[in-house]
Order: structure tokens, then sequence, then C-alpha cells
């Protein structure tokens, strides 16, 4: 009995659906890096019909390219000869962020789509507004390059009273780039900055129905349900403890499930106790440290069998936001660090 990954394949359709009603008159490029968040680029059907699709890494590209024939966005672009000539025949489009690839670009004679990406704020990837003016004029010259858009990154989205947000927004509109496309939103400004979707709009972790905000969004059906079977039921008597470290230890005699899942399939090994676990639509407690592949979970009265399904999140009554704040994380180290001893299944 294996732990399983369900992804709900009409959880992704309405996510989309979201981002389509909250930015109606803009592009869509899904976010689908890290194997699509860590859901597999082999089942997000849904998602291969927006306007683009974006990844971290030519690997990633090349795998998703044997699903869609959308262009992929590739984010980091590229720093040599030989990854240019894999990105353009994987038909990508380059994000260009930094000047040490101006000439790589400029110096090929091959027909590709950019990117520019510039720093508003975040200081992390990015062209500086004197090095993107540099970037522009110097792809005057290249009849083989078409300029999409130019893009950039909001360091806290997620917090929408942050006064950053305004400052990187304003910078943004400051750029004289109204030739071009522009786009700015990820998942929170998409939800929370009407004024920053532009042309393009950059969903990530909304898509796979995870609110990028601090509170959970209704708007948002969850994709992924993380669930393991119950291997084994016992009784302990009051003072017994329960697996390594003996760092739980029960007040009264108490029933337990052992169920498998563990640190080695992405359950967080740092989840307290009293992080909730699903059974039987009745929310339980773990119990003692998360081991390599075993969890416990006390049961209290709930009746519960061999064999039956506890749902670690993914669910309504258990969000993968609940377990990460448990787990002192976020649902997207959470969902990407899922293994690949899980077995992955899609379903409608």
């Amino acid at each position: 009995m294996h732990a399983l990954a369900t992804i709900s394949q009409s959880a992704l359709s309405h996510n989309l659906n979201v981002v389509r009603t909250q930015a109606p008159h803009s592009k869509i490029v899904c976010m689908v890096k890290a194997n699509a968040y860590g859901h597999h680029l082999d089942l997000i059907k849904p998602l291969l019909n927006a306007d683009l699709l974006a990844v971290s890494e030519l690997s990633e590209a090349r795998t998703l390219r044997q699903y869609t024939a959308k262009p992929i966005l590739l984010l980091p672009g590229v720093f040599n000869n030989a990854d240019l000539n894999n990105a353009v025949e994987l038909g990508c489009h380059l994000v260009l962020h930094d000047l040490s690839q101006l000439p790589i670009i400029i110096n090929s004679k091959q027909h590709m789509t950019l990117w520019l990406k510039v720093d508003t704020g975040m200081h992390r990837l990015g062209l500086s507004s004197s090095d993107l003016n540099t970037c522009l004029e110097q792809l005057k010259a290249c009849s083989n390059i078409h300029v999409e858009s130019v893009m950039s990154h909001f360091a806290c989205a997620d917090e929408p009273q942050h006064t950053s947000n305004t400052l990187q927004l304003n910078s943004f509109k400051q750029l004289k780039i109204n030739k071009f496309n522009r786009s700015m939103a990820n998942s929170a400004a998409i939800l929370g900055m009407a004024e920053a979707h532009f042309d393009y709009v950059r969903p990530g972790i909304m898509l796979y129905g995870v609110s990028p905000f601090a509170i959970e969004d209704n708007k948002l059906q969850a994709v992924m349900e993380l669930s393991a079977p119950i291997l084994s039921i016992k009784t302990i008597l009051a003072g017994e403890s329960v697996g390594y470290g003996a760092n739980w230890s029960a007040k009264k005699q108490a029933n337990i499930a052992i169920i498998g899942i563990g640190y080695a399939d992405g359950y967080p090994r740092h989840a307290k106790n009293g992080t909730p676990v699903l059974i039987n639509n009745t929310l339980c407690s773990l119990i003692g440290r998360v081991s390599m592949d075993l969890i416990c979970v006390e049961l209290g009265d709930l009746k519960a069998s061999i064999g039956d399904k506890a749902i670690l999140w993914g669910h309504d009554k258990l969000h993968v936001e609940t377990v990460a704040k448990y787990s002192d994380t976020i649902g997207y180290e959470l969902l990407t660090s899922v293994s690949s001893r899980v077995r992955f299944i899609a379903h409608d």
C-alpha cells in the first residue's frame, strides 16, 4: 500500500478560469516550473490551454514539449550558444535579465522571441532601467529577434498593504516601453492588484488551488490530494510514548493509527504534534515525530480500520496551507517536495 497523490483535472480547469475571470483582458502564462509545482507535467492537461507556459530549466521545456505545441517561456534565459540552440529548437521564448546574455542573443542569426526582465525593486534577477535601454537600442538592428514583452516581478504582492508594491508598480509604469507588451502580475497580484494585470499575467500557486495570501481563498480548489493508508491500529496506555525521541506521551489510554507516509515521501519532518490528518471525514492529530516511512495519529473515539485512507492535504477540511503552518513552512515547499516514491494519478 502506497502513498498516493491524486491530481484533479476539474480543479485545474476551475482555477485557470478564476485567472480568466480576475484578469479578463490579459493573456495567461501558466507557471509550470518545478514539475508543475510538484503536480507532474504529464498530469496538468487543462493548463496546456493557456497562451504560454513557463519553466525554469531546459530539461523541463524538453519534457513539456511532449505534451503541448504552445510557446514555452524559459525564465532564466540562456548563457551559452548550445543552450540557445536547444531553446530555439524547442520553441522557447527566452527571458533576458542580465547584460551578459545580450551578446549571445544578438550574435545569433536564428529567429527568436525575447522577454526582457527589469528589476523594479526585488533585487533578484532583472535589468536596471538603463540596461533595459541598452538592450533595446542594440536589439533594434536585429531583425531576427522579436521582443514580445517587458516583465518584472513583485517582491511582496502576497502582502497587499506592503509599500513596496506601489513603489515597484510605479517604477514599472515609468519605463518607456509603451510599444511593448507588459507583464508583472503573479498569483497574488492577479487576485489583489488589478492595476498590475497589463497584457500578460503569470499565475503560479493559485493554479494549484493554494492561496498566495496568509488567508485561504475560497475561490480556488485544491488540485493535489495527498493520501496514504492506515497500516496498523493499536491501543497504548497512559504514559506510553510514540515514535523516535519519545516526544509525545499519552495522557490517557489512546487509540492510534500508523499511516504509510513519511519524510521520504515528502511529508514534512518538522510537522508538529497536533498537525491535522483527515481520516473518515474526521480531523485527527499527528503525534510523535514524523519518520522516514511512517506517521502516527491519535484516533480518539473515531472508528477506523487498516486500509482506510488518511488524507494529509488537499481536501475542503484540510488545506495544504494548514499543514504548512504546523510545519513552519509554506504550501509551495510541501507541494514541490512530494517525492518520486509517491504514486501520482489524474482524475476528472
